[in-house]
């Protein structure tokens, strides 16, 4: 298959997914290597397409216009073994988590999307933290971060700000 017919091939299951799909899987279904996604990925990204790389694999972005939605960047502070409390905190209150953002002294900032929206979510990404015994990014900013959420309403966002202050976890600007 050759290159430009592969990349609209992803670009077709992408858009056709409501779920990430890993690379693993990509490069099964069009038959090619996972360093061959990952090229394609790249080469997609650079023309413009706007496709997100979560821990769970490739989503395309979707602005859909729905009117409601809201976000909000919140700054919060917290070691490592509360990772899964900060988290629960947001989606159990309705709000998804868009990305965690750290601003490092030497690098500037560096941004990874999470998209994490429930409680399956939040247990799938400590766990895949802990299976590859990685360390999160909040490390390089001693627990400092912040986070991109996003809500039905103000109300809802205004409800996990009150949260994370009552768990000691969010920060003033």
């Amino acid at each position: 298959m050759e290159g430009d017919i592969r990349r609209n091939k992803i670009m077709e299951i992408l858009s056709g997914s409501d779920r990430p799909i890993s690379g693993t899987e990509l490069s099964g279904l069009l038959g090619v290597s996972r360093q061959v996604i990952v090229q394609d990925i790249a080469l997609l990204r650079a023309s413009c397409r706007n496709i997100l790389s979560t821990n769970k694999g490739y989503i395309l972005f979707k602005n859909d216009g729905k009117s409601g939605f809201c976000r909000r960047s919140v700054k919060v502070k917290h070691n490592n073994d509360e990772i899964a409390a900060e988290l629960n905190a947001i989606v159990d209150a309705g709000a998804g988590v868009l990305d965690v953002v750290v601003e490092h002294e030497i690098y500037g900032q560096i941004s990874v999307d999470l998209i994490i929206n429930n409680r399956a979510d939040v247990e799938a990404f400590v766990r895949k933290v802990e299976e590859n015994k990685t360390k999160p990014l909040n490390e390089l900013t001693q627990g400092v971060h912040f986070h991109t959420i996003e809500a039905e309403n103000e109300a809802v966002l205004d409800r996990v700000v009150a949260k994370l202050k009552e768990l000691g976890f969010l920060m003033e600007n």
